[in-house]
């Protein structure tokens, strides 16, 4: 959603002092509504005994931000070697660990099982055979094909790349017990910036159905089910929240009938990256050009580099003026960097205040697929990554790329291929 009142009362006034220690652009993060996410989470499902959430890695790989969740009790979401690896160096370790690759390397497999392992979910039933060593606790991640739709960012699940088909899944769990397994996890991953949160909650149901028809054909139990992530957060002022409220109550009425039908309940996880972090980011940036040809271009410090969502997806992404926050927006303008790209676009025929050079924008809503889908295209470098602490200190958590970073790659000591 658009910054909440809480953060832009804390940011906008000391954010031109911010931009002047640091320089522009950065994205900045607060640590306070990080938290309060994770509180707000932690209450709503305290009736589901064992409820982690696994901070999807993805969307917001940063050391200093993963210390947060963990302090938080939280897990992690990984889905490359690099994740698994970033989590583990703050101090994630085992059940810790969510590792949900596709099409896995051996290279993958062996780090997962590296340095205490991780729980891993399988994304593929032939990667059965290929796991070096078959751990006692076993997932699956399921697609239900045309048994559930997907929501109209992930489309339909038949057409997805992920996942074990429904088909496939009695078989998978009697190929793993065959090799070892005796602890089972169930996992799917439907949506994405989902905001209708009764889908959240079919999902939960599909998946313990599924738990339910298992139980009956091989005699398991399981340990948990996992939604995967996908609950949305409002990018535009006049959009309604996903309300977490009626999401965790309908949810734990869920594992409440299954308990008195099963004897048992699993633990409920889910791996949101966007809900939790999304928010609690903006992009600091300022105006260097304002160009009038056809239509009025307003150039910032910041491209594409910094935040690619609005160029590749069309999305929208708030954008306020700290300094002008009471002036009218009476001006449209498109809000360009300075990528040798046309999409290079923040905004397209946004009404903003009328702008002046120097002045910084806001963008919001980066906490999450912001400076982590970054590039060098150009050979623009991605900016640095501040955090905004609960006591108001503002520390430099990522310094920006610089062009050594940039050539460091060049200089390598493969030898030759000579024919």
């Amino acid at each position: 959603m658009p910054m909440s009142p809480d953060y832009t009362e804390r940011l906008a006034p000391v954010v031109h002092r911010i931009a002047g220690h640091y320089g522009t652009p950065f994205h900045i993060y607060d640590e306070k509504g990080i938290r309060d996410t994770c509180q707000e989470l932690k209450t709503l499902f305290s009736d589901l005994p064992g409820f982690c959430e696994y901070f999807a890695v993805k969307a917001l790989p940063n050391p200093e931000i993963l210390k947060i969740f963990k302090d938080e009790g939280f897990g992690f979401d990984c889905s490359s070697t690099a994740e698994l690896e970033m989590a583990r160096m703050i101090g994630g370790r085992g059940d810790e660990l969510m590792f949900t690759s596709n099409n896995t390397s051996d290279e993958e497999f062996r780090v997962a099982a590296a340095d205490g392992g991780c729980v891993l979910n399988l994304d593929d039933i032939n990667l059965i055979d290929k796991v070096p060593e078959m751990p006692d606790l076993i997932c699956f991640r399921y697609n239900p094909g045309n048994r559930r739709t997907g929501n109209d960012i992930i489309g339909n699940p038949m057409e997805a790349k992920y996942g074990v088909s429904h088909d496939q899944l009695e078989e998978a769990y009697r190929q793993a017990m065959a090799k070892g397994a005796t602890r089972f996890g169930l996992h799917t991953m439907l949506a994405s910036n989902e905001l209708n949160y009764s889908y959240m909650v079919e999902t939960a149901a599909m998946l313990l159905d599924r738990v339910r028809a298992l139980r009956k054909t091989l005699g398991i139990t399981f340990e948990f089910i996992n939604i995967g992530g996908g609950m949305g957060i409002p990018y535009q002022p006049d959009q309604e929240a996903l309300d977490i409220r009626a999401m965790a109550k309908e949810i734990t009425a869920l594992f409440a009938d299954f308990q008195a039908e099963e004897g048992y309940m699993p633990r409920f996880f889910m791996e949101s990256g966007r809900f939790m972090a999304g928010p609690h980011g903006a992009l600091v940036t300022q105006m260097i050009n304002k160009k009038e040809t056809y239509r009025t271009y307003v150039g910032v410090d910041a491209c594409m580099s910094a935040l690619m969502r609005p160029g590749i997806y069309g999305a929208y992404h708030h954008i306020t003026v700290p300094a002008k926050a009471d002036a009218p927006c009476d001006t449209v303008v498109d809000v360009v960097g300075s990528l040798c790209e046309n999409n290079d676009k923040f905004a397209i025929q946004r009404a903003l205040p009328a702008l002046d050079e120097g002045d910084l924008l806001l963008i919001h809503d980066t906490g999450a697929h912001g400076h982590a889908m970054g590039f060098n295209y150009n050979g623009k470098m991605r900016p640095k990554e501040l955090l905004l602490e609960t006591g108001g200190t503002v520390r430099q958590i990522r310094r920006e790329e610089t062009f050594e970073d940039y050539t460091a790659t060049l200089r390598c000591d493969a030898d030759p291929y000579i024919p």
